[in-house]
């Protein structure tokens, strides 16, 4: 009996360790469900300015970006050195599960892209891969635009 006792209470502390586990400390989930970005976020592989463009009005497509769902590739409309529209021409499609997470998911990034005004935009909860080759394909339309 006095096993039986041990072995349930054992149980029950994992399980409530497991709930209250926290896989993340420095992201911090809003309403909208998205989270803020880490505030130790790295820079941009490149080592590009992650700036709206300040160079050359026009359309500029990004580098299409692999993910593991396939790639992300990002249009943006830069006039007066602001950019005025970003759409994301290609993002996984594949299955339906694609369809439904990116619906939602890339006009949300559209919508960053354009508050931000640069690559440094929110992750969207649920679509990390698609928002991370976004996030790529995007800063090299704006590198397009500088350059």
């Amino acid at each position: 009996m006095r096993r039986i006792a041990i072995a349930f209470a054992a149980t029950v502390s994992v399980v409530v360790l497991l709930f209250s586990y926290r896989t993340s400390t420095d992201q911090t989930p809003v309403a909208t469900g998205r989270t803020q970005p880490s505030r130790t976020a790295s820079p941009p592989a490149s080592g590009a300015p992650s700036t709206a463009p300040s160079g050359g009005d026009g359309t500029f497509t990004g580098a299409a970006a692999d993910t593991r769902y396939g790639p992300v590739q990002v249009r943006i409309t830069v006039a007066g050195g602001k950019i005025t529209d970003a759409q994301a021409v290609e993002y996984p499609q594949e299955s339906g599960r694609d369809v439904r997470i990116n619906s939602e998911a890339v006009p949300a990034l559209n919508q960053e892209a354009l508050q931000a005004q640069s690559a440094q935009i929110d992750t969207v909860s649920g679509a990390t891969y698609t928002s991370e080759g976004y996030q790529q394909s995007l800063q090299s339309a704006i590198d397009q635009a500088h350059g």
